[in-house]
């Protein structure tokens, strides 16, 4: 038995823009006019000199922390998630990082004094996570140009864009750009479900910029049908 939250109806207008958001009982008192549940609606029209250009979305997606309201009360659902709410999916990412547990113990590169680690993989609803970590152990600092995930042929020695793929994450929670002399960050990025056919792996490529100590880890499909699960009453 699921329960929902109503909310007040409450509209905004400026401009061309007209939002609305949440949804209550609202009583009319135009003749044969009955009781009504107020659905939610975004209605947008288009305008050639916009009053305004950027609409603040903070107070619908938060983490239950900076403004008063339950964690329950998330309204926006974004097409990337699929049907999990983006306000999970941001409580899931941060209690791994907070966690910080290495539930996978032999995934990982090591050269000229960087570490690059998936410390676990986890699954919730369609929605794969990798916990990461960066562990400098020299003293020059290390700051990262770009990181990606591609599925990739085993077998073939020189590969082409042809023969990969590659994965976008959908969200980061501490995407990590700088890494100090002898400091350790990590960062969970969030990708959507995905399994690997036996002849291929997913390979992921940490590049530094304008340097030379590239990382790069695989990850077999044994390891991705092993992602632990998410328990939700456990996240906070």
């Amino acid at each position: 038995m699921t329960s929902k939250l109503k909310l007040p109806v409450e509209s905004r207008m400026q401009g061309d823009l007209q939002v609305r958001f949440g949804g209550r009982s609202e009583k009319t008192y135009r003749r044969k006019a009955a009781r009504r549940l107020v659905a939610p609606s975004l209605h947008v029209k288009y305008a050639k000199e916009p009053l305004m250009l950027n609409i603040e979305m903070a107070d619908f997606i938060h983490d239950g922390e900076a403004v008063n309201r339950p964690n329950n009360a998330q309204e926006i659902y974004l097409k990337e998630l699929g049907k999990e709410s983006p306000m999970l999916v941001h409580l899931i990412m941060k209690s791994i990082h907070k966690e910080n547990k290495r539930k996978v113990k032999h995934i990982g590169s090591k050269r000229f004094g960087i570490q690059y680690l998936l410390k676990g993989i986890y699954v919730h609803s369609d929605l794969l996570y990798f916990h990461t970590e960066i562990k400098n152990q020299s003293n020059v600092p290390f700051d990262v140009d770009y990181i990606t995930f591609k599925v990739v042929d085993k077998k073939v020695v020189k590969r082409t864009a042809i023969q990969e793929q590659v994965l976008l994450p959908v969200r980061a929670y501490n995407y990590v750009v700088r890494v100090a002399g002898k400091k350790t960050e990590q960062t969970v990025f969030c990708l959507p479900k995905f399994t690997i056919p036996d002849d291929k792996e997913l390979v992921v490529e940490m590049n530094e910029k304008e340097g030379g100590r590239h990382q790069s880890f695989v990850v077999e499909n044994s390891d991705l049908v092993r992602a632990l699960t998410i328990n939700e009453l456990s996240v906070k």
